[in-house]
């Protein structure tokens, strides 16, 4: 690998803009090539690269124009979601390091595909990760590593909640919004698929998920605007999830996990509660209903400089804290901290939502991996029947 790395971003439009705006943030990493089926959109962000005093990109229509007409070592997809798989394939197969935004696709059987290149590749020293910054936010670690230390006692129970508003104007805005086959779905897996891989990320592998999905606010959209499950996990426990974009005029993301020796709520990106036994004197056969709360001295162990507030629209702190990670996996020839792998496990959870729906019944996790409902058309509460 060069001392700078070199990168592509491919999809320059919003998200495109916000992996520019994280690179930008360290020094080992230029920018040499942008990739957009649209010109001008390509240039526009070319312009802000520009204005930030980093060097003008090349622009490019294609990743094999790009990456046959530049020097490139790690390419960065934030183009639809149904075009990640394709474009994930020709970068990994190229050599190239590969960072995909979410979802990793709409497609399991296709999202396996790209799991087995990726692990291939992973032999040769190449790294491929998701986007899922959220691990990497201070209350999810925080959380993550009471967990692995056990400090919560056994998990008994979870909660995730994604409570979001997206007007008709949102899902017109654009023909592939709110589509099987560019969306994948709707408010759990275009909203929702970061608080699934949170979720898991908590819990840990699931068994069983029995799911109802409807489309109650929104009109000329395939997918659903509301999905609700329950999933049992491995060790026993037991979770609701719960996504929708027609809770007007907006809630918050929240996810509750709950032990028999603590328990734990991220809100908003935000440690609301933590209290686990080890760390605190306060018993009651009763409870302490909500009391004892530690999320201060819980945050107070990361390093504070590492989370400041800054503005959301010209700092994405998640995706700054996740190319951290992977662009010191790249240096050190390790796995990333969200591995393709991780992703399709996301995806696997949302897909048997679906199929649950559909079918009016659980399903086995395993099952859904295994491709067992590959070919089944799922359908999406009261609209008709879509294919996937």
């Amino acid at each position: 690998m060069n001392e700078i790395l070199n990168v592509a971003i491919t999809g320059c439009g919003v998200i495109g803009r916000t992996h520019a705006a994280a690179l930008q943030e360290f020094p080992q990493t230029r920018i040499v090539a942008l990739v957009d089926a649209i010109p001008d959109a390509a240039q526009s962000l070319a312009d802000y690269i520009e204005q930030t005093g980093r060097p003008r990109p090349a622009v490019f229509t294609t990743i094999s124009a790009a990456l046959a007409g530049a020097d490139i070592d790690l390419v960065a997809l934030a183009t639809p979601s149904g075009l990640h798989i394709e474009q994930g394939l020709e970068v990994l197969a190229a050599g190239k390091h590969v960072v995909i935004e979410k979802p990793l696709d709409v497609d399991l059987k296709r999202a396996q595909e790209i799991e087995a290149a990726a692990q291939a590749a992973a032999r040769n020293g190449v790294v491929a990760s998701v986007i899922s910054q959220h691990r990497f936010d201070q209350s999810s670690l925080a959380v993550s590593e009471a967990l692995a230390a056990g400090r919560l006692g056994r998990l008994t129970s979870a909660i995730a909640s994604v409570a979001w508003w997206r007007s008709q104007d949102y899902y017109d805005s654009g023909d592939w919004r709110g589509t099987w086959s560019m969306d994948g779905g709707g408010a759990l897996m275009n909203q929702g698929v970061h608080t699934v891989d949170l979720l898991l990320w908590f819990m840990g592998r699931p068994v069983e998920i029995n799911a109802r999905t409807a489309r109650l606010a929104h009109d000329r959209i395939e997918v659903e605007d509301t999905a609700v499950a329950t999933v049992t996990f491995e060790n026993g426990g037991l979770a609701v999830l719960h996504a929708t974009t027609a809770a007007y005029p907006g809630l918050t993301v929240r996810v509750q996990v709950m032990g028999s020796e603590g328990s734990a709520v991220v809100d908003n990106d935000r440690l609301e509660y933590f209290h686990a036994s080890d760390a605190s004197s306060e018993r009651s056969n009763m409870g302490l209903q909500g009391g004892g709360n530690q999320a201060g001295q819980e945050l107070a162990k990361y390093p504070a400089e590492d989370y400041e507030a800054k503005d959301p629209t010209t700092y994405p702190a998640g995706h700054v804290r996740q190319y951290r990670d992977i662009l010191e996996a790249i240096a050190q020839r390790r796995a990333p901290g969200v591995t393709v792998s991780d992703a399709v496990n996301a995806l696997a959870a949302v897909r048997a939502v679906y199929v649950s729906a559909t079918l009016n019944q659980p399903v086995m996790f395993e099952d859904v991996l295994a491709g067992k409902y590959n070919d089944l058309e799922v359908r999406t509460g009261n609209t008709a029947t879509e294919s996937v």
